[in-house]
């Protein structure tokens, strides 16, 4: 995922609504669109400088459209600095003549500078220290083609780091899709609003550490564009859980129940209540097969821990709970059958995953359950099979994928992977935490857990999936930092949950 080196803004913006920020800057505003890309230019080379401070020579591979503007103001102020300058330009022999607006105003400042740009070939040896992609931007829209696609693989065969401008050339800025093939940049600095599809799908790959400069655009701006989605910090948390009355009891915190644990599956169950505990609900019931209950009690003896054999146990169960989490190693036998069924007869607010999910598809109980106080948070495997569809088409657009889900099934709707997003039918919510050591069996059901934990507490349906979302991931990069990715743990996560509720730990 991208490492940060300084807080980014909580708002993300499509591409049409970043073009709509920068016309609301020039026309309403009275910014010139030059005066623009010139302090893109500035903060693009003051992050190369930043990284790489002993800079001697550059590689700027600029396309003809405003991007290509951006690399070309680059090129000026790095011919300032004395710094050897190699202005590759992308796209044939009559590049010069295709340039216009601000793009063509930049090449003619960089020339009377005295940078000379060249044509582009994949002959070219790239000699630069550090490369920039300036070739593609935010526009794009197919796959990408010709002279671009050549200088793409260049720039991913050669061994430079390499900062793009704006976005990686070949990533869409919509949904973080490669189209075709994409720059693997070690940083990429972006500008005004930040691009949503830079947090998710295949672009965290690709994107390496994201920057952002504002280019002190009046505030004003931002309020006439309206916000795509937004990315979930650590201020949320805080503000959502607030501080505990000193005359609290364990009642204020809500009555968190796990269903789960099906014959073979005894673990899942467990993790999930265990993180609901840490999370810091009130209390805390695990209803499973009577096979686990020594096992689960003998793990987490503050859990109370029910055998149940049918939907019957279970009934009289339900009724002490506030909160349901359905799911966790729940099986598709017919005793897990029986405790679905159970637990959305009953009506109480609950939270549905892993198993729990495939039974709603395979039994098509989801329509005729639809309804609004349920979380449902699908891997994007499980999201297919509610939406009737194919992995590829959810992973594709996933921003569509979580809007299409949430109106089909009500409630709240998170779908996992790289950039979790959760919708509840009004806003996207984005975490752009999380690391690859959690693509471990057991990770969803501690994420389940969490989820109702938070909203046993009195949380918003809507703010208990996202915070368990951003909880979960931070937790998994807190114990990622301290022995690495390999090898962790969902266990590992249920010290560093207590310590992210309590603000102990951003």
């Amino acid at each position: 995922m991208p490492v940060m080196r300084a807080e980014l803004p909580a708002t993300l913006y499509t591409a049409q609504q970043s073009r709509a920020l920068d016309q609301t800057a020039i026309e309403q505003y009275g910014l010139p669109g030059f005066k623009l890309m010139q302090r893109a230019g500035h903060a693009t080379f003051a992050t190369l400088l930043h990284h790489w401070p002993a800079l001697t020579s550059l590689t700027i591979l600029c396309g003809s459209g405003n991007n290509g503007g951006d690399g070309f103001v680059v090129a000026g102020l790095a011919q300032q600095r004395g710094i050897v300058v190699q202005l590759l330009c992308v796209g044939g022999d009559d590049f010069e003549q295709r340039l216009q607006g601000e793009a063509l105003e930049a090449w003619r400042w960089s020339q009377a500078l005295g940078v000379r740009g060249q044509a582009y070939s994949s002959d070219t040896e790239l000699r630069g220290e550090v490369l920039v992609d300036a070739i593609l931007g935010t526009g794009l829209a197919g796959p990408v083609r010709g002279a671009a696609e050549r200088a793409i693989r260049h720039c991913n065969r050669s061994p430079q780091p390499v900062l793009a401008v704006d976005i990686p050339s070949g990533l869409c800025s919509d949904t973080g899709a490669v189209l075709g093939d994409a720059v693997h940049a070690a940083v990429t600095i972006t500008f005004i609003g930040l691009k949503q599809g830079l947090f998710t799908h295949q672009a965290v790959d690709y994107t390496g550490q994201v920057e952002f400069d504002g280019l002190l655009v009046p505030e004003a701006v931002y309020e006439d564009v309206p916000v795509s989605a937004f990315r979930t910090q650590a201020e949320d948390l805080a503000q959502a859980l607030g501080t505990r009355r000193r005359s609290s009891h364990k009642g204020d915190f809500g009555h968190v129940m796990i269903i789960g644990g099906d014959l073979g599956f005894g673990g899942a169950g467990i993790l999930a209540a265990q993180a609901a505990l840490r999370t810091g609900a009130g209390l805390v019931s695990l209803a499973t097969r009577p096979e686990y209950v020594s096992a689960a009690l003998a793990r987490q003896p503050e859990l109370m821990v029910h055998g149940v054999s049918s939907g019957q146990d279970l009934e009289p169960l339900l009724e002490r709970a506030d909160i349901l989490v359905v799911g966790p190693g729940l099986g598709r036998s017919a005793w897990g059958d029986q405790l679905l069924l159970q637990a959305l007869q009953s009506g109480k607010p609950m939270v549905v995953d892993a198993d729990g999910l495939n039974l709603l598809a395979e039994k098509n109980w989801l329509h005729s359950s639809r309804r609004s106080n349920w979380i449902l948070t699908p891997h994007p495997g499980e999201a297919a099979r509610l939406l009737a569809d194919d992995v590829a088409t959810v992973n594709q657009d996933r921003f569509a994928s979580v809007e299409r889900l949430q109106a089909n099934c009500g409630g709240v709707a998170v779908l996992k992977g790289a950039g979790t997003l959760s919708c509840d039918g009004d806003a996207l919510h984005l975490c752009a935490a999380g690391n690859p050591g959690m693509a471990v069996g057991g990770m969803g059901d501690v994420l389940a857990g969490i989820i109702g934990g938070l909203w046993g507490q009195g949380l918003k349906p809507v703010d208990a999936a996202r915070l368990g979302v951003f909880v979960h991931a931070r937790a998994g990069d807190s114990q990622a930092a301290q022995h690495g990715e390999r090898g962790l743990l969902p266990t590992d996560l249920l010290v560093g949950i207590q310590a992210l509720v309590n603000g102990l730990q951003e």
